[in-house]
């Protein structure tokens, strides 16, 4: 099996793994979870230096989730890389996991930031960035942002800020999946666009035609890396709820969990290779 196939089956079951989760939970946000699968496996597959014992160690690359309502991605990813078992996956959002439906650096090894409200996420790791460089330490921060949350004035305070001290050691994605909520971003609060005003608050800025392309998300990921004295945006354009045909581009599948029968369509669609 080739890397960028071993990468796809990864991404699968991390898909796999989302939906099982939010319908186990009853409750959850599946559509901008499966939209960002391609970018999280990426990153932690190919890019982080994170494994079973550095994970409480500052020594290694750190990852924010942003957009933390994205929490069953980031769980599904955690225990795709081995640090937590399916059967746990299953305990999210109930009372007493550590599989909370924020997710907490206090409950669970491997979480670098706890995030829920949007904006604080990028703000912090700008924070970690700025450490990195003042202690000349050689290790990125990667963020992932929702384009919904990129209403959010604290995005753009965090933004410059990072152009100001030429962070080149923080790459921000940002999930431009198009929808948040209460439908579309355009008619919501229209933040675009969104490479003009990154370069505009002084980032590098690299476009992908479609971020659930798994070699675009690499190839964007090992550019960034060579740019120099000033944080990268890559702005990667996703689809809502991507690998299941029935959320696809779907508002309506931001915040809600699929039924039993929902959910065995979905896994039957992955399994077939659908994704």
């Amino acid at each position: 099996m080739s890397d960028l196939e071993n990468l796809k089956e990864h991404a699968t079951n991390i898909r796999k793994n989302i939906v099982k989760m939010v319908t186990a939970a009853g409750s959850g946000h599946p559509g901008g979870s499966l939209s960002s699968v391609e970018i999280l496996t990426s990153i932690y597959f190919t890019q982080m230096d994170i494994n079973a014992d550095n994970l409480e160690s500052n020594k290694r690359d750190r990852f924010v989730l942003s957009k933390g309502h994205a929490s069953p991605l980031l769980y599904a990813v955690l225990c795709e890389k081995g640090f937590l078992s399916e059967e746990e996956l299953m305990t999210f959002r109930k009372i007493d996991s550590r599989l909370q439906g924020h997710p907490s650096m206090r409950k669970l090894p491997g979480i670098d930031m706890s995030t829920g409200s949007l904006g604080q996420g990028i703000s912090a790791a700008v924070g970690m960035a700025l450490s990195n460089k003042y202690h000349d330490l050689p290790y990125r921060v990667y963020t992932l942002l929702g384009d919904g949350e990129c209403e959010e004035g604290e995005v753009w305070e965090a933004a410059m800020a990072a152009a100001h001290y030429h962070l080149d050691n923080l790459i921000a994605i940002v999930d431009f999946n198009g929808l948040q909520i209460d439908g579309d971003i355009h008619d919501v609060m229209n933040p675009t666009p969104l490479d003009e005003k990154f370069k505009a608050f002084g980032w590098n800025v690299i476009t992908l035609d479609d971020g659930n392309d798994m070699e675009q998300v690499l190839d964007a990921l090992e550019t960034a890396k060579t740019l120099e004295g000033n944080p990268t945006a890559i702005i990667a354009k996703t689809v809502k709820g991507k690998g299941i045909s029935f959320m696809e581009n779907k508002a309506s599948w931001h915040g809600v969990a699929p039924s039993e029968e929902q959910c065995a369509d979905a896994l039957k669609e992955l399994e077939g290779g659908n994704a």
